[in-house]
């Protein structure tokens, strides 16, 4: 039997249930506070008296003085907490790192080139970003994987200069966090986090020179800045809470399924992790192994909190009938742990990584597996993509046309300026015809 306080139970047979199921696809799970104003207050700051307002916010929040700790750790403090790593420890990162440079490295796009029946040689050209921002979050936990994740695509896609912000609570930052960014080529590397430092990144200040793009996950106030921020720079995306939506048979081991729902509910307490099975028993079985798991679970409170406020339990007639549902949902991880995973997937629309099999748990690809982790929340899964080598990149398209394939081409030009009342735009083209 299923425990008394759980997650959300659902029946797709239950009267009622489409009802419910609506209240599931549009709760929201972002921080309560309402940060806008808080968060617009910060930039403009930053924006005004650069490396003061930066400094003032970060012995606030982090408490230590940048005068003192020293606003940027060096190149040779990243190697040598590169070299200090355990040698396991050190192996498994460069391996995870090997695999993530080696998926990018396929998504490079390539320059087109083409000459058109009319004779219009025309195309496009891909360059990368002139320089990079990362935000590597430093307050519940330090995150390596981030560094690797956010870097590495930036570097295959040719950026010259890739800067990073990362919390540093008293002056500290964890090793790991600096092995990886010497690991993954990271050119600077900044003790300032929060708004503060995405604004930084976007505004330049007197220490820190401004970057072209901004990408990686932080709370709701970094999500925020990078909202605001948006047409100043690029974005990757705004990030929400996590989540994951398993899809399982009653064939899969319980205590496999539990593991992976709590891998997403232990990042915070508003994750989200949701469970469709067609087994009313293994349903149960599942929800005992959480309870069981939860009481030995270093991160057991931040998990529990997830899963009885965001987590859901969702019985269907059939896992095909999920499927629809799913795609409602829009999830950031998506598991398919069923013998045929491929029938499964062959319905998913909207995903952000889709993991086949029982024996491909989502924590795989936050690590080693090679697909970027950086994958978008929040139901954007509808619009939006994970992280990838375009985001550090731009096409600029080019065309040339000879007198000839003017002469093809232009009086249908000429007639759609006049026509949209803009004389010059037409008399440009037709002096070309004369």
């Amino acid at each position: 039997m299923p425990p008394e306080n759980g997650p959300l139970r659902l029946d797709a047979a239950a009267p009622g249930f489409a009802a419910r199921f609506d209240a599931l696809v549009e709760a929201r799970r972002d921080a309560d506070e309402d940060v806008s104003r808080d968060v617009a207050a910060i930039l403009a700051d930053v924006r005004a008296r650069g490396d003061a307002a930066v400094a003032e916010r970060t012995l606030a929040f982090d408490g230590h003085d940048l005068a003192r700790t020293g606003w940027r750790i060096d190149a040779q403090a990243c190697r040598a907490a590169r070299d200090a790593l355990p040698t396991a420890l050190r192996d498994a990162i460069e391996f995870a790192a090997a695999r993530i440079r080696a998926f990018h490295e396929g998504q490079r796009p390539a320059d087109r080139e083409t000459v058109d029946d009319a004779g219009v040689r025309l195309g496009a050209r891909w360059n990368a970003v002139d320089a990079a921002g990362l935000y590597v979050p430093g307050g519940r936990a330090a995150y390596p994987s981030s560094v690797l994740m956010n870097a590495i695509p930036a570097k295959v896609a040719g950026v010259g200069r890739i800067a990073m912000v990362t919390p540093t609570p008293g002056g500290e930052i964890n090793p790991l966090v600096l092995a990886a960014a010497d690991l993954a080529g990271v050119d600077e590397v900044w003790r300032v986090g929060g708004a503060q430092g995405v604004a930084a990144l976007a505004y330049g200040t007197e220490t820190i020179a401004a970057v072209d793009v901004v990408v990686g996950p932080g709370n709701a106030w970094v999500a925020e800045a990078k909202r605001q921020l948006y047409g100043r720079v690029g974005i990757d995306m705004v990030a929400g809470p996590s989540e994951i939506v398993v899809v399982a048979d009653g064939d899969n081991d319980p205590e496999w399924i539990a593991a992976d729902l709590l891998s997403q509910a232990e990042h915070d307490p508003t994750s989200q992790s949701i469970l469709f099975t067609d087994d009313a028993g293994f349903a149960d079985e599942v929800a005992a192994a959480v309870e069981r798991q939860l009481a030995t679970l270093a991160t057991g409170a931040t998990a529990r909190t997830s899963w009885e406020a965001n987590g859901a339990i969702v019985l269907v007639p059939a896992l095909a009938d999920a499927m629809p549902m799913v795609d409602r949902l829009a999830p950031e991880h998506l598991e398919l742990a069923v013998a045929d995973p491929d029938a499964l997937f062959a319905r998913v629309r909207h995903a952000g990584s889709v993991f086949l099999g029982r024996h491909t748990p989502e924590a795989v690809g936050d690590y080693v597996a090679g697909p970027n982790h950086v994958l978008p929340t929040g139901r954007r899964a509808r619009f939006a993509s994970g992280l990838s080598v375009t985001d550090f990149m731009k096409r600029t398209s080019f065309l040339r046309c000879d007198r000839a394939s003017l002469a093809r081409i232009g009086p249908a030009a000429v007639a759609l300026a006049e026509a949209e009342g803009l004389p010059a735009h037409a008399a440009s083209v037709a002096a070309r015809l004369k």
